[in-house]
């Protein structure tokens, strides 16, 4: 399924369907909703990509890069997510956080999407004090191995 479905009753956060009473073949309006869901809850992208890729796997997603061709065309920024039946599309939100298996570190979605800043480690200054600074050192290499920082 390569285009979006649009629905007229959705969550106004993630746009997921909402079922109203009466309503014929609830179970794709709600096995549409948990396909959504189930891209954002503890996501987890490959990577950053323009084009879809050629063979994901199924429960595969990628952050739609600010150039996107084919499928993902005008949908920059967006988490793209490979289903089986087709491409799912979720719009982030501020304050979504997703983990990047391919830089091994937390992106943060807040009017875009980023990475935490590495802070350089200490260097110079008059007084030197090694052992704060190989702590300091130590603290920022635990903090990259947690996800906090891009692996450099």
């Amino acid at each position: 399924m390569s285009d979006p479905i649009e629905f007229e009753g959705a969550t106004p956060r993630f746009s997921l369907p909402l079922l109203f009473a009466g309503q014929a073949q609830k179970e794709f309006f709600v096995n549409e909703a948990l396909l959504r869901a189930d891209l954002v809850l503890h996501g987890a992208i490959e990577g950053e990509t323009q084009t879809p890729p050629s063979a994901p796997a199924i429960g595969q997603a990628w952050l739609v890069g600010p150039a996107p061709t084919g499928v993902f065309a005008g949908r920059p920024g967006v988490i793209a997510g490979w289903t089986g039946d087709g491409w799912r599309f979720v719009e982030p939100r501020d304050g979504l956080r997703v983990f990047d298996r391919g830089a091994q570190a937390f992106r943060l979605y807040s009017g875009g999407w980023r990475f935490a800043a590495t802070p350089a480690a200490p260097s110079g200054g008059a007084t030197v004090d090694a052992e704060a600074r190989a702590t300091i050192v130590s603290i920022l290499e635990r903090l990259a191995d947690a996800g906090v920082f891009a692996a450099s």
